[in-house]
């Protein structure tokens, strides 16, 4: 742990609260994550790799515009991110080529957000849960932290079959002691506005906001990997 952080972070947290809470959040870790970055120059920086669907394939709009783009460009050679998304990747999927793309890009942190297409097509919630937790698992045989970031699905789907698809990601998290982003599309997916015609993808003034979602749940696992290259 950085020396000082532990108060720095409570009073972070005591103050911030609504927007101008989150753009001092976002201004407060990134000089953090500055000092960091400073302390393990001399090592290699943390490794990034997000397994997810259109959603982090900046599906409809321009790739740099992405949420993962603006996220490389938020940490600035502090970190690399590889983005292994596939726009229509359901988790049986992203199961099936995770491990080749752990044993390629030896992760330190995997990001793994998966399930939208299950629940579209609505594939049985105890799939998805056992594909999740095979990801999970082998994420962490191969040494790399994970941030698990939760997808809801239409209401027309019924409450019954919503509340098992949500209730997956919630459970694996607790199991597995994970981070986890409830909603990654939090703010975003009732806003007509935010939305592509389809109602399904994001456009391109959403994805800073689904950021922002991302990022505070994601700072800490890379303060530790940036303390850890600083040993």
């Amino acid at each position: 742990m950085i020396e000082g952080f532990p108060f720095a972070w409570h009073h972070c947290r005591s103050v911030c609260h609504g927007g101008r809470g989150r753009r001092y959040l976002v201004a407060w870790t990134l000089s953090l994550l500055l000092l960091l970055a400073g302390t393990a120059s001399a090592a290699s920086p943390p490794r990034l790799l997000v397994v997810g669907d259109s959603l982090s394939a900046a599906y409809g709009i321009e790739a740099r515009q992405g949420w993962v783009a603006l996220l490389e460009q938020r940490l600035d050679g502090r970190a690399e991110v590889i983005n292994a998304s596939i726009s229509g990747e359901t988790s049986g999927g992203g199961a099936a080529r995770l491990p080749d793309l752990l044993g390629q890009h030896a992760p330190d942190i995997v990001l793994l957000e998966l399930g939208g297409n299950d629940g579209l097509r609505g594939l049985p919630p105890g799939q998805l849960e056992t594909n999740l937790r095979r990801m999970i698992e082998a994420s962490r045989a191969a040494e790399a932290e994970v941030l698990l970031l939760g997808i809801d699905i239409p209401p027309n789907y019924g409450q019954a079959y919503r509340d098992a698809f949500t209730g997956v990601y919630r459970r694996l998290a607790d199991e597995h002691d994970l981070p986890l982003v409830p909603f990654l599309l939090e703010g975003v997916a009732l806003d007509r506005e935010l939305m592509q015609a389809d109602g399904i993808h994001p456009t391109a003034a959403a994805q800073p906001r689904i950021l922002d979602n991302v990022w505070p749940v994601l700072v800490p696992l890379l303060e530790t990997e940036l303390a850890r290259a600083s040993d």
